[in-house]
């Protein structure tokens, strides 16, 4: 299960929904599909942001902060992106059939000082790194502003 768009759902249900805890939200997931573990679930919320409110009843009710339209556009680019590799010396980003060019746009507009650059085919991305000593740290952070595994 892609981690993104088991978010995306979270954050939809807990939007579109009165859910007052995560026990009530596992079983919405389960409906839509989604198995995830109560652990899973913590880390998503801590993620997303999502904190739990008590209402002017005195229940309470899931929220989550506005989405920013950087944290769209990163959702959206984090589910063109099949896999991230490196070596001594590159990365390299597979993507799905004509989207790398907007996945190495995206990465170029965040104007790491740890990335040169990025060249884009029909489906990779070849990521430049400022420093070869720092191959491993700049593809963590790749992977995390993409939410991959």
């Amino acid at each position: 299960m892609n981690k993104a768009l088991r978010q995306k759902k979270i954050r939809e249900l807990v939007e579109n929904n009165e859910v007052s805890g995560q026990q009530e939200l596992l079983g919405m997931l389960e409906k839509e599909g989604f198995s995830v573990a109560q652990p899973t679930l913590s880390r998503d919320f801590a993620d997303l942001g999502i904190v739990r409110n008590r209402t002017a009843d005195g229940g309470y009710r899931l929220s989550a902060p506005e989405e920013t339209q950087e944290d769209i556009l990163r959702g959206l680019v984090g589910m063109e992106v099949l896999s991230v590799t490196a070596n001594e010396t590159s990365i390299i980003i597979n993507t799905l059939p004509g989207r790398a060019h907007g996945v190495g746009s995206f990465l170029d507009r965040i104007n790491s000082p740890e990335i040169l650059g990025t060249i884009a085919g029909d489906d990779t991305v070849l990521v430049i790194p400022a420093s070869i000593r720092k191959i491993l740290s700049v593809k963590s952070y790749i992977q995390k502003i993409l939410s991959q595994p």
